[in-house]
């Protein structure tokens, strides 16, 4: 039975999780916090490149910054494309005014950008806002 790692969003342990049990609501070996609960979540950039690297469940990345109207806008689209999407991908979100550094290092010249790593890479990227259909369709063909 194949085991995938996926990283704790809340403590940075690498967890492993049986394939047959993703659906179960798996929790982190360390903290107890929810592996895949199907809502977007808030990350700092050690989470993010740790989780990018590590994952074995495509990482979808949204940068934004709470003074972007339309990142503000498409908010509850990227929860619901969370939602949509559990045990197929994971959301996460990084706010580039708090960590302009990151999203220097990953080349963010306008938010909201979204990207999808796989594999520990970059695989496909996204800037602007898009309403909720649109965007888990975008996410769908790239995860």
């Amino acid at each position: 039975m194949a085991a995938l790692k996926l990283t704790c969003l809340d403590c940075g342990q690498v967890n492993r999780i049986p394939a047959d049990k993703l659906s179960s609501g798996p929790k982190c070996g360390t903290c107890g916090a929810r592996l895949l609960d199907g809502k977007a979540r808030s990350v700092d950039p050690a989470t993010l490149e740790k989780a990018a690297r590590t994952d074995d469940l495509p990482l979808v990345v949204d940068f934004w910054a709470p003074w972007c109207g339309p990142c503000r806008m498409m908010a509850p689209a990227y929860d619901s494309a969370a939602g949509a999407l559990k045990g197929r991908a994971r959301l996460v979100k990084l706010n580039t005014e708090d960590h302009p550094e990151a999203g220097a290092r990953h080349r963010i010249r306008g938010i909201p950008t979204m990207t999808v790593f796989k594999g520990g890479k970059e695989v496909a990227r996204q800037a602007g806002a898009m309403p909720a259909a649109q965007l888990t369709d975008w996410i769908r063909t790239r995860t």
